[in-house]
């Protein structure tokens, strides 16, 4: 067993309770080491908060843990088993370029997964190699940050190392390996792996341990308090995304969290000109992870995760079915709740009133219309600027404005408020795709990395409306054309 007071120079700390359940939800494997590692950004912020050393991450020694070619003490490596359905079909997968080197107990006694992302091979792999791109790892750091300061739940990067080896996709690619730091990587595949190849006892292993790391309120063998948490958590996340314009891209059960973060940032971006239809990602034709999709995808996952707890919330199988599908159906309403309290603050709108659906609802549909920027048009709101722009300029927004400022109240008193509101809901600036894209290439092929400091250094504060955000909240020029992402593996 690992001693939780263990420390090493840089200020490491593990206590690895996921490695003290059966060898059935691991396998514990060896280190793929790098030849040339250098490091190409440290999270020094993450770092502090963790009670990390800076110096020490710097350092040789610390070099060797963030490229997986040495493991800090206490630690103890391995790659996660579970399934997914991807797309809509069941896989059988697992961590195939990913290793856990376990969980670091930080400062405030936060337990934290830290895990090396593009470490190489595992049993998991599926054939292939295991390493991940550089551009793919940075900007997953550069996207997670932004979420983070959206105050958006999300897995973190530490680092990301640039390997001195190259990958090769369509092309050949520098190699990178990432830190990610997360609450954990328990993901509804986990139980859907647990379900299919343990059946209920492994479940019940699993659900037990799940409960105490993120639900140590809920009574042990409370198992329908525990899905009805695990629903509560994904409508409130869900409904942070689409208040923000966040697109996933890839909404499969294994990117589901079931502590409720965020979790994999691939074919992910954010809204430019507001469309409800948007797809970014290259491999979803048919707009399965589209942006209105995401409550229903959502919705959808939360389903097959009850599905593996049904043996355990009761021994009659129809009871069991009657339950999980009560706490389902509770997501729609819950998402909505949050998704409207939300939309009053953007809309800087006192208490509650029947008329604030249909107000936020027609202005998305007018912003729909005109094409408007869905970030752009809310700061807009929020500090008054809403001189230019055919959104701005049209007849009906006129009327809009006119229910929306009564709503809102007529007196000095009641526009500061709803001002203070608007700005401490509406982002001045978000981690725009083409900023982020200029910000790679800088960095993937010029080995500029001044452009990504400084694109996530605004969107560390997305709310503070200083000068220095401005450039970032510029929509692309028409010329860019539509916006694509690929998931970099």
């Amino acid at each position: 067993m690992t001693n939780p007071d263990s420390t090493t120079a840089a200020g490491w700390r593990f206590d690895n309770s996921y490695a003290r359940l059966p060898a059935f939800f691991y396998s514990k494997i060896p280190f793929n080491p790098v030849g040339a590692p250098k490091l190409a950004v440290l999270n020094v912020r993450l770092a502090e908060s963790l009670g990390l050393s800076e110096e020490a991450l710097r350092s040789e020694a610390g070099l060797a843990v963030l490229a997986g070619n040495a493991a800090p003490e206490g630690a103890e490596p391995l790659a996660q088993a579970y399934a997914g359905h991807q797309f809509g079909h069941l896989t059988m997968l697992g961590d195939g370029r990913a290793l856990l080197l376990g969980e670091h107990l930080s400062p405030d006694g936060r337990r934290r997964d830290i895990q090396l992302k593009g470490s190489g091979r595992t049993p998991y792999s599926r054939g292939g190699d295991g390493r991940a791109a550089l551009g793919p790892m940075l900007r997953e750091y550069a996207i997670s940050e932004a979420m983070h300061g959206l105050g958006i739940p999300t897995t973190r990067s530490l680092a990301v190392v640039a390997t001195g080896e190259p990958v090769f996709r369509e092309d050949e690619l520098p190699g990178a390996i990432l830190t990610r730091v997360a609450a954990s990587h328990i993901r509804v595949g986990t139980f859907q792996y647990a379900a299919g190849a343990g059946g209920a006892d492994q479940v019940r292993v699993l659900a037990d341990y799940t409960m105490q790391r993120h639900d140590p309120e809920i009574e042990h063998g409370d198992y329908l308090s525990f899905l009805k948490a695990v629903v509560g958590r994904q409508a409130a996340l869900i409904a942070k995304w689409q208040l923000v314009g966040f697109v996933h891209g890839v909404m499969n059960t294994d990117n589901m969290a079931i502590g409720g973060e965020t979790i994999d940032y691939g074919p992910c971006a954010f809204l430019d000109a507001y469309d409800p239809s948007t797809v970014f990602s290259s491999i979803d034709a048919n707009g399965r992870y589209a942006y209105n999709q995401q409550p229903r995808i959502a919705a959808w996952n939360l389903a097959r995760f009850a599905e593996t707890l049904l043996p355990l919330l009761h021994k009659d199988e129809e009871r069991a079915v009657a339950l999980a599908e009560r706490e389902i159906s509770a997501f729609p309403q819950l998402f909505e709740a949050e998704w409207l309290a939300g939309m009053r603050a953007k809309l800087g709108l006192p208490g509650e009133a029947s008329e604030d659906e249909a107000l936020a609802q027609d202005l998305l549909e007018l912003m729909e219309t005109h094409r408007a920027d869905y970030t752009n048009t809310f700061a807009s709101l929020a500090v008054g600027a809403t001189e230019q722009g055919a959104l701005f300029e049209s007849d009906a927004f006129a009327s809009w404005h006119g229910r929306w400022r009564a709503r809102i109240g007529d007196t000095d008193d009641a526009a500061a408020e709803a001002q203070r509101l608007m700005t401490r809901s509406n982002p001045a600036a978000i981690a725009r795709n083409h900023r982020v894209e200029e910000a790679l290439e800088a960095a993937v092929e010029r080995g500029d990395y001044g452009v990504l400091n400084r694109l996530v250094e605004a969107l560390r504060d997305p709310f503070a409306y200083a000068p220095a955000q401005a450039e970032f909240a510029e929509p692309p020029h028409p010329s860019c054309g539509r916006y694509r992402t690929f998931c970099g593996t």
